[in-house]
Parts: C-alpha cells; sequence; structure tokens
C-alpha cells in the first residue's frame, strides 16, 4: 500500500491549487484522510481532515480558504487551496489510516510529500 500526492507547485499571493493523492494497493478499506503540512524549521502540523463518512476538520489557519474532500471509490484525496497567503508555503504530505486486504487492523501511511510555494 502506498500514497501517491501531486499537485504541488509555485503560486502567487492570493492564488489557488488543488492537491491529489492516491492511495494503491491491497487495500480493504480507508478510514481517516488527512493533510499536514511542514515549513522549512517547522514541526509538522495537521491542516484538515476528512473521515470516512465524509465529516471533516480544519487548522484555524486555513478555515474558509482551504477544502478538503475524498473520492471513496478511486481511494483519492483532495485538497483545495485558495486565497493562498506566503505563510502556507510548506511540504504538504497527506496522510491516511488503511485497512490493507487481509490485515487484522488498521495502519498509517504517508504520502512523500509536495512542495507549495506561495510567493510573488
Amino acid at each position: 500500500v502506498q500514497l501517491q500526492a501531486c499537485g504541488g507547485g509555485l503560486v502567487q499571493p492570493g492564488g489557488s491549487l488543488r492537491l491529489s493523492c492516491a492511495a494503491s494497493g491491497s487495500i480493504f478499506g480507508i478510514n481517516n484522510m488527512a493533510w499536514y503540512r511542514q515549513a522549512p524549521g517547522k514541526q509538522r502540523d495537521l491542516v484538515a481532515i476528512i473521515a470516512s463518512g465524509g465529516s471533516t476538520n480544519y487548522a484555524n489557519s486555513v478555515k474558509g480558504r482551504f477544502a478538503i474532500s475524498r473520492d471513496n471509490a478511486k481511494n483519492t484525496l483532495f485538497l483545495q487551496m485558495n486565497s493562498l497567503k506566503p505563510e502556507d508555503t510548506a511540504v504538504y504530505y497527506c496522510y491516511a489510516v488503511i485497512i490493507p486486504q487481509g490485515a487484522q487492523r488498521t495502519l498509517p501511511y504517508w504520502g512523500q510529500g509536495t512542495l507549495v510555494t506561495v510567493s510573488s
């Protein structure tokens, strides 16, 4: 099982980006999925989380600007980022709690990270 994130890049302040994260491999089910970010010299922080049923939660710093969603049929996670600010610059990581095929418990998985740079 692996998570593959993509969609990062360079964007001007006020711009938008959409991140995607696809889970692949032998998967029985996926519980919570989330996006974290880590700015240079800082700890990795939770940005947004979405449960399998669709309920969401956001960090205060991104509320009203970011939207997390998922396509359960395609095992894919999204993060729509609008009104981007320079302080949103970070490496963004996707995270998922997955039940692999044949496993008796859930396991945590991380994507490889995608860099978002907000700068003029």
